[in-house]
């Protein structure tokens, strides 16, 4: 039976030393597994940043880095949001190029999505939008019937557990 490729969402809580995201990212390029975002950011504790990353594969090999990921020195916690309750968000700058008589209604159609518009001049529209990653790729998909790409950034997925599930500082 063939293994299914699923996306998983990783969290964790890294002390802040050189080269421990260095050797993060190592487990995943080992055994030729892609990160397809990453975000790292300082938590409540100077010495602890929070690290989440999505990647795509077999829950066998995923879980066996996982595994491998607990042995790192630098690694405090982690949690594999797969299969449990969480909320996952990511933030969406777009730019595009649109006519001017476009811009009412593509402006209407962002509001309807919660987007804030942040930049209009003329031809060019700048609009924020955070939501889940497949949200966001709808957002595009509907904005760019309207306007060609100028550019686009993604910060990356972030994600924490529901209710009191938590990743712990202190072991």
């Amino acid at each position: 039976m063939p293994l299914v490729a699923m996306r998983h969402i990783i969290s964790v809580l890294l002390a802040n030393e050189a080269g421990a995201l260095s050797r993060v990212a190592g487990l995943f390029s080992a055994r030729g597994y892609n990160i397809e975002s990453l975000t790292v950011a300082p938590t409540q504790t100077p010495s602890v940043s929070r690290l989440t990353l999505t990647t795509t594969g077999s829950d066998e090999v995923i879980a066996q880095i996982n595994k491998q990921l607990q042995k790192l020195v630098d690694v405090v916690d982690l949690a594999d949001w797969t299969e449990g309750g969480h909320i996952e968000r990511e933030i969406l700058l777009l730019k595009l190029n649109v006519a001017a008589e476009d811009v009412e209604s593509i402006t209407a159609r962002a509001a309807k999505y919660g987007a804030q518009v942040l930049d209009d001049i003329p031809h060019s529209l700048t609009l924020e939008f955070t939501g889940t990653s497949s949200e966001l790729d709808d957002f595009v998909a509907d904005m760019t019937r309207s306007g060609q790409i100028l550019e686009l950034v993604r910060s990356g997925v972030s994600a924490i557990g529901c209710g009191n599930q938590t990743l712990k500082l202190h072991g």
